[in-house]
């Protein structure tokens, strides 16, 4: 019996085009279908990819009863409507970061999966490199002790969508894309911590944006940048723990230290990874085998820590 997921795909722009080059690598995955408003474009990827069946509209393609799961990779503030129609019509979705372009529509999104019994997974690929897998196995095993803090962060020099030189407009457009530098990158970098610290009640959030750095005149007209290249914020977390944040598009630094936890018995940093303790009066600052362990986790060990992308764990799930 053929056990392949069929996937409809709902989307075929830069988003679109990877995820279907990521399920042409899963063998239990099969793309039956694509929807975007752009024919020709869709038309174009499916002869490309091989895939027999194009939608201008997504809700058309919903109706076929041979379709297991969807995958929404269109623009944030689409992600709602897309998604809950999906799962309404008895779909699976996997769905682009960020989840949405508010709290409402992404809490809209998750009740409707939990009503209707589907599953909803959301693309978070950082949660799958070898640094967050030996970082959660560090964790997990008590050798940071007890933990009271984390810092998430993101950096570019001058990394703005469009006004910088690539990519599209529509990620500095408010009211297609719902943020800059936070939603954009920033969410992958907090979900991250947020998973590595086992996901603590948030208490209280503060936080701060700016758009201050020059941009190309002509650009910023074309575009319409109204988006936060510079994103700060503080959260107190459950059992103590404080979360900073800092997420640059843009900024006049060389770099940031990379995302890190730390508690009573030792600290790891995720970019480089490196693990910190100390023995007595030895202070002890460890690299590791990343590529050991994580041979390891595929050919010693059977379980999930092995997937190597969301993708793959969705598929499997």
């Amino acid at each position: 019996m053929d056990e392949r997921v069929r996937i409809g795909i709902i989307g075929v722009g830069q988003i679109g085009k990877s995820h279907i080059r990521r399920y042409q690598e899963i063998p239990a995955a099969e793309i039956v279908a694509v929807a975007d408003i752009d024919e020709a474009e869709a038309r174009r990827v499916a002869e490309t990819y091989g895939i027999p069946h194009v939608y201008t509209d997504f809700r058309e393609m919903l109706k076929r009863d041979d379709l297991v799961a969807v995958d929404v990779c269109l623009h944030n503030n689409l992600h709602m409507p897309a998604t809950v129609a999906a799962l309404e019509a008895g779909k699976h979705v996997y769905c682009e970061k960020p989840m949405a372009g508010t709290y409402v529509d992404a809490a809209t999104m998750y009740e409707t999966a939990q009503s209707t019994g589907k599953m909803l997974s959301i693309q978070l690929s950082t949660l799958f490199t070898r640094e967050t897998k030996a970082a959660k196995y560090l964790i997990d095993r008590g050798l940071l002790g007890k933990i009271y803090h984390a810092r998430s962060t993101g950096f570019r020099r001058r990394g703005r969508p469009f006004v910088d030189g690539y990519g599209s407009p529509n990620f500095v457009r408010k009211h297609i894309s719902a943020g800059g530098a936070f939603y954009d990158m920033g969410v992958y970098h907090i979900a991250n911590i947020l998973y590595l610290l086992g996901n603590p009640e948030v208490i209280r959030i503060t936080g701060k944006t700016y758009q201050e750095t020059p941009i190309d005149p002509k650009r910023l007209e074309i575009s319409g940048y109204n988006v936060e290249e510079l994103g700060m914020g503080f959260v107190r977390l459950a059992d103590n723990i404080a979360l900073d944040i800092i997420e640059a598009w843009a900024i006049h630094l060389d770099g940031f230290e990379g995302s890190y936890v730390v508690g009573s018995q030792g600290g790891v940093r995720l970019n480089p990874f490196g693990y910190f303790y100390n023995v007595d009066d030895l202070a002890l600052n460890c690299e590791a085998d990343l590529d050991q362990f994580d041979y390891r986790l595929h050919n010693v060990h059977e379980n999930g820590d092995a997937y190597d992308s969301p993708q793959h764990h969705w598929i499997a799930a």
